[in-house]
């Protein structure tokens, strides 16, 4: 099993907010990542998104940056579709 370590930010407008204001947790966002299905380039923002069920069930985009030097996921935000 692959482990990953990420960024949370807890600012008033940073990633924690963001994936909140759709209903997630930092757990499903984590999740989703570590379990997609489907990853993808975003044609408009150029970041990954990464498709897949939370431990809960709902289907969500889990849309993120990659520091490949700090081997670090940095989530940007997440949401269900």
């Amino acid at each position: 099993m692959a482990w990953f370590r990420y960024y949370w930010s807890d600012e008033p407008k940073g990633n924690i907010q963001k994936i909140a204001d759709h209903g997630l947790t930092t757990d499903d966002f984590e999740f989703v990542f570590e379990n997609y299905e489907t990853e993808v380039l975003s044609h408009s923002s150029h970041r990954l998104i990464r498709f897949g069920y939370t431990a809960d069930g709902r289907y969500v985009a889990a849309v993120f940056e990659w520091d490949e030097v700090d081997v670090t996921v940095i989530p940007v935000t997440a949401y269900e579709v």
